[in-house]
């Protein structure tokens, strides 16, 4: 892994330098992000792989226990119920590795993250 000082530049850099297993849930998480917001350009923002569509869409990191997910304040509270069984803050929630990703509830949660950026544009 890289150490703290040293930036990465593209969302495939991040990637790799993660184990298999993990570099999967992230690919997971990227290509659906791709499929639900087919306009929105990649990005490093936050030293974290970022979407950009009308301001910032949505961000994801990795850490030693679980898949971080940031879809802005909004994107936890509109889906507060169905996140409750997760750990999560104003503007995250923590996906547990060893847990599969809830890739349907991220899918809605893009969705709707896509419609609010686009409303405001």
């Amino acid at each position: 892994m890289k150490s703290d000082k040293e930036a990465f530049y593209t969302i495939d850099e991040y990637i790799s330098q993660f184990p298999m297993d993990i570099q999967e849930k992230l690919q997971q998480l990227r290509a659906l992000i791709k499929e639900e917001a087919p306009q929105a350009t990649e990005k490093i923002s936050y030293q974290m792989p970022t979407f950009y569509l009308h301001g910032n869409l949505v961000h994801f990191a990795a850490f030693k226990n679980h898949i971080g997910f940031y879809p802005a304040p909004s994107g936890i509270s509109a889906f507060a119920e169905q996140l409750s069984r997760y750990k999560s803050a104003k503007g995250s929630v923590q996906f547990p590795q060893d847990e599969p990703l809830p890739l349907e509830l991220v899918r809605e949660i893009v969705r709707y993250r896509v419609q609010e950026n686009q409303k405001h544009s």
